[in-house]
C-alpha cells in the first residue's frame, strides 16, 4: 500500500481547503494590521516624529507577516492549480496594481528616514498609505466578484478563456465587499496601534478605529443583504464526485437565487459564523473605547477570522464560480492537484508550518512592549 493512501482523496482536499483558509486568516490577521497602519498613518499622526512611531510599531515585524500571503499563495500554486491559472490570468491587471502597491511598503519603510525633508517624507508616508489602502480594497473587490461569478470558461482541453475585464470588477457589490475589507483592517490597524502606542498616536487610533469597527460590522451586514436580495448562487446538481478526477467538466452546476444561503439552511448553527464577525467588530470598538488593549486585538482578529470564515463556509463546495459557465466552476473537489501530491504537501505542512509558528510567537514575544517617542529620539539606528 503506498504510503500516501492512509489519508482519502476526498478528506485531504477538505484538509487543503480548511489549510487555504488557515493561511488566508493568518495573512489578514498579521500583515493585515501592518496595512491598517499604513492606511491610518496619515490621520493618527500628525508631525514626523508621531508618524516615526506608528511606522516602527510595525517596524520590526512588518516583514515577517508577509511569510503568510507568500505561503498562501504557494498552497494556491500547488494545491489549487486550476484555481491559480484562472484567478491570477483572470485577474491580471487587478494583480499587477496589487504588486505594484505593495512594492511602495518595503521601499516606503526604508527609504523614508534617509533624508530629513519634509517633503520627502511625506511622500513616502502617503507611498505607506498607497500600500496599505490599495492592496485591501482589490483584495476585498476580488472577494465580491468571486461571489459574483468569475466571467471565464474552460474548454474541451480545460484550457481557460477569460473574458472580463479590470474595470468590469468594479461594480457595485465588489466595491461593497472591498469597504468591508478597508474598514476591517483599519479597525485591525487601530488596535494594534492603540497596543503599541501611547499619547496622541493611541488617542486617534482608538478614535478612527471606534469609527471603522462600527463601519466593518454596519458593512458586512449589508454585504450580506446585498447577497441575499441582489447576488444570484452556485450550486451542484446532484451528488458531489468527492474522490473523482481534478475535471471541472465532470459536474452540472445550477444558478439559483438565495444558492449562496444553502449551507445555512442545511446547518443552521453556521449563523454563528458571521453573527460571529459582527460581534467581534462591535467588541473591538467597544474595547476601543474602554482601553482594553489586548481584548480589542483579540476581539479584531475574531471578527477577522469570522468574516473570512463566512465567505469560504457561503461559497462551499466552490472555489471560483464562473458566471460564464457554471459548469466550468472550480471546486474544492475538482480543482486540486493530485492524492499523491496533496499528501506530500501536508507532510511538509506538518513539519514547517509549526516552526513558522512557534518562531513568530517568540519574534512577537521579545518584541512586545510599546513604541514611545523617547525610544525614536534616542536615534540608535534601530529604528526608521
Amino acid at each position: 500500500m503506498e504510503l500516501y493512501t492512509l489519508i482519502d482523496y476526498t478528506t485531504l482536499r477538505l484538509i487543503w481547503w480548511v489549510l487555504l483558509g488557515i493561511l488566508l486568516i493568518g495573512f489578514a490577521a498579521t500583515d493585515g494590521f501592518d496595512m491598517g497602519v499604513g492606511m491610518l498613518l496619515p490621520f493618527v499622526a500628525r508631525n514626523d516624529l508621531e508618524r516615526r512611531v506608528a511606522i516602527n510599531s510595525v517596524g520590526p515585524v512588518w516583514e515577517g507577516n508577509q511569510v503568510w500571503f507568500i505561503l498562501g499563495g504557494g498552497a494556491i500554486f500547488a494545491a489549487w492549480p486550476p484555481l491559480y491559472a484562472v484567478s491570477f490570468s483572470g485577474f491580471y491587471l487587478a494583480m499587477y496594481v496589487v504588486l505594484a502597491a505593495l512594492i511602495l511598503r518595503p521601499v516606503g519603510f526604508k527609504y523614508r528616514s534617509k533624508r530629513p525633508e519634509p517633503r520627502w517624507r511625506e511622500g513616502w508616508d502617503w507611498a505607506l498609505f498607497i500600500g496599505g489602502f490599495v492592496p485591501v480594497l482589490v483584495f476585498g473587490v476580488a472577494v465580491g466578484n468571486v461571489l459574483q461569478g468569475v466571467p471565464f470558461r474552460l474548454d474541451a482541453d480545460l484550457r481557460a478563456f477569460y473574458e472580463g475585464g479590470f474595470f468590469g470588477l468594479l461594480n457595485p457589490f465588489a466595491l461593497l465587499c472591498g469597504l468591508v475589507s478597508v474598514a476591517m483592517l483599519a479597525m485591525h490597524g487601530a488596535a494594534w496601534l492603540a497596543l503599541k502606542t501611547d499619547g496622541c498616536v493611541a488617542r486617534r487610533a482608538r478614535d478612527y478605529g471606534t469609527a471603522a469597527a462600527l463601519a466593518t460590522a454596519v458593512l458586512f451586514a449589508l454585504g450580506g443583504l446585498a447577497l441575499w436580495l441582489w447576488i444570484d448562487g452556485y450550486r451542484l446538481v446532484g451528488t458531489a464526485v468527492t474522490d473523482g478526477p481534478s475535471n471541472p467538466l465532470l459536474k452540472e452546476v445550477a444558478h439559483d437565487a438565495g444558492a449562496w444561503f444553502a449551507n445555512y439552511a442545511a446547518r443552521p448553527w453556521l449563523v454563528l459564523v458571521p453573527a460571529l464577525g459582527i460581534a467581534g467588530a462591535l467588541a473591538a470598538a467597544a474595547g476601543l473605547r474602554a482601553r482594553l488593549e489586548r481584548l480589542t486585538l483579540l476581539a479584531s482578529g475574531l471578527s477577522i477570522f469570522a468574516i473570512i470564515t463566512t465567505v469560504g463556509i457561503t461559497l462551499f463546495p466552490f472555489v471560483l464560480p464562473s458566471s460564464l459557465d457554471p459548469r466550468s466552476s472550480l471546486t474544492i473537489w475538482d480543482s486540486s492537484s493530485s492524492h499523491r501530491t496533496l499528501f506530500i504537501m501536508l507532510v511538509a505542512t506538518a513539519i514547517f508550518l509549526p516552526l513558522i509558528l512557534a518562531y513568530t510567537a517568540w519574534v512577537y514575544r521579545v518584541l512586545r512592549g510599546k513604541v514611545d517617542e523617547a525610544a525614536i529620539l534616542r536615534e540608535d539606528g534601530h529604528h526608521y
